[in-house]
């Protein structure tokens, strides 16, 4: 079977033992050098150009691959010689432009094979690079050493909007390379307690409320009190969604994908008409309650998404998180707001302009808070919400 290239993991003993036992004459590379004379970045320097690397192809559009050579044994510096073999052997098979360094120190090499043009051109070498790889490295080393190395490739843009998932080895290589290039650990520490702290307050404090809701929702509609859906959170987690229900049960959602597919390209190509304004909810929507167009209005329709918070799904202020078929649409840079920040309940966009933004101005709001984050700025998005809930402009 053809590996694919857009897995995370290959793991490289079967093609390489195969190899190593095809090979007449492997050549053994007897000449070593030290890592930063054949180019090699430190793991801060790798990991910033990688990130800067991923932002460059949101914008150009043009494909990039990552190999990531996996070794704890061998790279730990145990056998400094064999460490140097690995390094040479990757350097021989890679161009100048080429970007190669330490992944993570000790454990992990990474080249970065740039400016590779469409996305099938990158999966295109990203299979020819499995082989040409393994066979430097089996030139270079033994059996036992080649059978502790663990092979993967990642295509750059991701296909997030090609049906396939993003599982946990996905979505935890993101949140590994922002904790790299970000680690503002402390922070980052005292967001969650915050939201932690704020979302048992306000469990706490809307009992009553909630009691209140779920027995209206109740009397004037068949149906289960909470809405449950698939939503994307960062680095393209899938979680379950929850609100108060606003709509009737057994709805066709084809109209609420037909409005998002063209809300989303109006806010990038053409002027939507002024009877047609851009609404990232529908103003009239058929499908919704009584008791749902009030809870909508009000917003109290988003207080179970506490629970989300709770559990660490999503934080108090955030991008909002996108339903599958959203995703399906977007443009290559609106998927930067996937990678920005993890969802939130209220968020700048929020307390700015709510339904009466443009998708492409909302996507550069979630872009802007989340490269200008400060607990201050949370502070200050969080005291604006109540007025933004109670004005109700552009609420639907």
């Amino acid at each position: 079977m053809e590996p694919d290239p857009s897995r995370p993991v290959t793991n490289l003993p079967r093609g390489a033992s195969k190899l190593y036992r095809r090979a007449e004459n492997p050549q053994r590379v007897q000449t070593v050098a030290p890592a930063g004379v054949l180019g090699f970045l430190s793991q801060e320097l790798f990991n910033r150009t990688l990130y800067m690397e991923r932002k460059r192809t949101e914008r150009s559009g043009r494909s990039f691959v990552l190999m990531l050579l996996e070794s704890t044994k061998l790279l730990h510096g145990g056998d400094e010689h064999a460490l140097r073999k690995v390094l040479l052997a990757l350097a021989g098979t890679t161009r100048d432009t080429d970007v190669k360094g330490w992944y993570q120190e000790g454990s992990t090499v990474g080249v970065i094979f740039t400016e590779l043009g469409t996305d099938t051109e990158g999966r295109s070498v990203a299979n020819a690079l499995l082989s040409k790889v393994t066979q430097a490295l089996a030139g270079a080393l033994p059996i036992q050493q080649i059978n502790e190395i663990r092979l993967s490739f990642r295509v750059f843009p991701e296909n997030w909007d090609k049906g396939s998932p993003v599982d946990d080895d996905e979505s935890g290589f993101h949140e590994d390379l922002q904790n790299k290039v970000a680690p503002n650990r402390l922070p980052r520490l005292i967001k969650r307690s915050m939201d932690i702290a704020g979302s048992l307050l306000a469990l706490l404090l809307g009992l009553p409320l909630f009691a209140g809701i779920a027995i209206a929702i109740k009397l004037t509609s068949k149906g289960p009190v909470l809405f449950r859906q698939k939503r994307l959170g960062q680095y393209g987690r899938t979680f379950e969604f929850l609100k108060f229900r606003s709509m009737y049960i057994n709805n066709d959602a084809t109209i609420h994908r037909e409005f998002v597919q063209k809300f989303i390209a109006n806010g990038t190509a053409v002027q939507p008409a002024a009877e047609d304004a851009a609404l990232y909810k529908l103003a009239a929507d058929p499908r919704v309650t009584l008791i749902g167009r009030f809870l909508r209005k009000t917003s109290l329709d988003e207080l179970p998404q506490f629970f989300n918070v709770l559990v660490g799904q999503m934080s108090l202020v955030g991008p909002r998180p996108p339903l599958p078929y959203e995703v399906e649409c977007y443009h290559l840079w609106h998927k930067a707001r996937l990678l920005a920040a993890k969802p939130g309940i209220t968020g700048l966009w929020q307390v700015t302009g709510r339904s009466r933004v443009k998708f492409d101005d909302m996507v550069r709001m979630d872009l802007r808070y989340a490269n200008t984050w400060s607990l201050w700025l949370d502070i200050k998005i969080l005291a604006q919400t109540p007025h933004a809930v109670l004005s109700g402009n552009g609420a639907h």
